[in-house]
């Protein structure tokens, strides 16, 4: 395991990137509760609602994408390697 990782041969930026998206989604969803609540005290309190709202529904599922995005990046280098390998 550490010749892998002295070496370059597995990737940690993948484990790395699950991480920072639990870490971002929580603070995704906790930004969101903060808007929903501020939204009680506001004279426009419902569209802050609805915003806040969306923050905690649409936030986390962005991210999700852009996260795999990175992953893919990374997986086609393993796919890539893979085929060097072989030839």
């Amino acid at each position: 395991m550490v010749k892998k990782f002295m070496y370059f041969d597995e990737m940690l930026t993948p484990k790395i990137i699950q991480i920072v998206f639990w870490a971002i989604s929580a603070l995704i969803i906790i930004s969101g509760l903060v808007v929903i609540a501020g939204s009680f005290s506001s004279y426009n309190g419902g569209a802050q609602f609805f915003t806040g709202l969306l923050i905690i529904v649409l936030g986390p599922i962005g991210l999700r994408i852009w996260c795999e995005l990175m992953i893919v990046i990374f997986k086609i280098h393993e796919s890539l390697q893979a085929i060097r390998e072989c030839d």
